[in-house]
């Protein structure tokens, strides 16, 4: 019997998830200020606790959330919220387009992942996939920790309610700004990674500024597909 190692070695399925918690750990603690801020809009607007929780549940899509809770009433325009919500999630679209050849997942599972699917963790996967391909276990630790961190920081911030002030004095307006600047200069600084970055934020102010929301994130998302592909197509071929 061989007694040269008598601890087993850590299985691949357990380094995967350790490393999915160690990549979502920053985005989850900058999602809690922002889960409480949408809590307590949600509750001024006539929600319970309850119906936060389960919104942030099975929606799950913190601008759509607030794209929808701003856009508010009794009784709730049932015909815009939908579509002001498919509108932002669109970009779902291809964001999981680009992420699902590079997810060892198959079928059902796959599609049973992207539900979980946010911004962040595409960014953090597609960074992880410069390297090596994304597990289900790396994607299980991300997906699992980001929805129970917001369902239970939404939900949090409806019981407190007007207790909290306004987040804006603190920067918690800006944590999740910082948080995709941080992970955009996470994807390196060629000239293709330049030129659609540059090109989408430009598009999606302006729109932003002369049009409103939600209409941004479609046309900047739009913009930055189009800059990637005529810079891609520019670069000498090897």
């Amino acid at each position: 019997m061989d007694q040269t190692n008598p601890f087993p070695t850590t299985s691949p399925y357990a380094r995967e998830f350790r490393a999915g918690l160690r990549d979502i750990a920053p985005v989850a603690v900058a999602a809690v200020p922002i889960g409480l801020l949408f809590g307590a809009v949600a509750a001024a607007k006539g929600l319970s606790a309850l119906e936060v929780a389960l919104m942030s549940a099975f929606v799950y899509g913190g601008g759509a959330q607030f794209a929808a809770i701003e856009a508010w009433a009794h009784p709730a325009p049932i015909a815009a919220l939908a579509f002001a919500t498919l509108l932002i999630n669109a970009r779902h679209v291809l964001m999981g387009a680009s992420l699902g050849p590079k997810m060892h997942l198959e079928g059902i599972q796959r599609f049973m992942a992207f539900f979980f699917l946010t911004d962040e963790a595409w960014a953090l996967s597609e960074r992880r996939a410069l390297e090596r391909p994304v597990t289900g276990a790396y994607w299980a630790a991300m997906a699992l920790v980001l929805w129970g961190n917001w369902t239970l920081s939404t939900t949090l911030g409806a019981v407190l309610g007007s207790f909290m002030g306004d987040p804006a004095r603190i920067g918690a307006d800006f944590a999740f700004t910082a948080l995709f600047i941080g992970l955009i200069a996470g994807f390196g600084r060629s000239r293709v990674t330049l030129v659609t970055v540059g090109t989408s934020a430009a598009v999606a102010a302006l729109v932003h500024h002369f049009i409103g929301a939600p209409w941004h994130v479609a046309s900047g998302a739009l913009a930055g597909i189009a800059a990637a592909y005529l810079a891609a197509s520019e670069e000498p071929r090897s």
